[in-house]
């Protein structure tokens, strides 16, 4: 595993690793949740990185500034945290290849994110749509795909369900009446079509994300004409990023199809 720093603040980091050997491999960036809050970090991506590798798949381990009061994690919300991973991801097209000696497909780059980090794995995934000068607009690397693990991909649905206890205002700045425009920009189901393949993974049982965000985003994809799919399980929240469970082998499946 080796670091990339993809800006100054102690919080833009992303940890890079591969499978042993020569060969060209896709890239799996993994975005951690937490509801953006700067109470949780990369450490949670780093089980998952490491079975990632172990398919023999690199892995891209995003930290990103998150909403908080620690001087070194605040400093996140919108636009920030979503500039943050994008920075991260587009860093895979120099200094990536740079440290993997040219062994990144580029080509095959797919998101994986859990509960906030659902959500900005769908931001992500939306980027080649960003009109000029919008936040995200031209990636450097494009994502083939995305694979949201119990995501808040619904901002305003979030912001009524006050998931995370008011997680979705302290991460916009405001409600959906407040800044229509930039719940626009920045909530995935309002970006489709993404014109990116997006698969969701969601346990029934889940009583911190519902799973009727990931029921609202499908079908939304799927009327504005994404290929979109929503793998249900029994199962909760955390359980999509438990390596031993159902839930993140259905996240693989997921990996298999859009690699």
């Amino acid at each position: 595993m080796q670091t990339i720093h993809y800006g100054d603040h102690p919080a833009q980091y992303a940890e890079l690793s591969l499978p042993a050997g020569t060969s060209l491999v896709p890239v799996v960036v993994v975005v951690h949740g937490g509801f953006w809050r700067d109470a949780y970090g990369a450490d949670l991506g780093r089980p998952l990185a490491r079975d990632l590798v172990n398919r023999g798949w690199a892995a891209l381990n995003v930290e990103y500034r998150r909403v908080g009061g620690s001087p070194t994690d605040g400093g996140g919300g919108w636009p920030t945290t979503c500039l943050d991973v994008a920075a991260a991801v587009d860093t895979l097209a120099v200094e990536g290849q740079r440290i993997a000696g040219g062994r990144l497909d580029l080509g095959r780059v797919v998101a994986l994110g859990h509960s906030a980090g659902g959500h900005l794995a769908g931001w992500l995934a939306s980027r080649a749509r960003q009109a000029e000068g919008a936040p995200g607009a031209n990636p450097q690397v494009t994502l083939s795909g995305a694979v949201i693990q119990a995501g808040v991909v619904d901002l305003e649905g979030g912001f009524t369900a006050d998931l995370g206890g008011g997680a979705v205002r302290g991460f916009m700045g405001g409600s959906p009446a407040e800044l229509a425009e930039t719940y626009a920009q920045a909530s995935p189901i309002d970006r489709v079509p993404l014109h990116v393949p997006t698969v969701c993974v969601h346990g029934r049982s889940d009583d911190v994300v519902p799973i009727e965000q990931s029921q609202a985003f499908v079908a939304a994809a799927l009327a504005a004409g994404d290929h979109a799919e929503l793998k249900p399980f029994d199962g909760d929240h955390m359980d999509v990023v438990d390596t031993e469970h159902q839930g993140w082998e259905l996240c693989v499946e997921a990996l298999q199809q859009l690699l």
